[in-house]
């Protein structure tokens, strides 16, 4: 009984955690980060907020850059916000769907 509730404990835990893998991104790249932060921070992006993201069809803009979590996008790229959320935006950048905090217009997340 007690290695049943053992195994059964480990692998609820094995699965919460890719679970929260799915919607988290670390960032541990200092200059990535917001300054005053010194440690890896995580954004939370929900779901509803990438499947929203992923069923619009949006076009796509030309950037010369690298399109990585922590680059801010220029102002000639125009962003979308996400209904009901707030605190984040979208837009397609070189044909890759990206998740960008409006305020800094920095992006939290590259949907793959």
């Amino acid at each position: 009984m007690r290695k049943t509730l053992m195994l059964a404990s480990v692998a609820l835990m094995a699965l919460s955690s890719t679970a929260f893998a799915q919607t988290a991104v670390i960032v541990d790249d200092p200059v990535l980060v917001d300054p005053g932060v010194t440690n890896s921070t995580v954004v939370e992006v929900p779901g509803e907020v990438r499947t929203y993201v992923l069923d619009q069809t949006t076009p796509s803009v030309v950037y010369d850059g690298d399109v990585v979590v922590g680059t801010a996008l220029p102002d000639a790229v125009e962003l979308h916000v996400v209904q009901g959320y707030d605190g984040y935006a979208y837009t397609v950048v070189n044909e890759r769907r990206v998740i960008v905090n409006p305020q800094t217009r920095s992006v939290i997340q590259v949907l793959e």
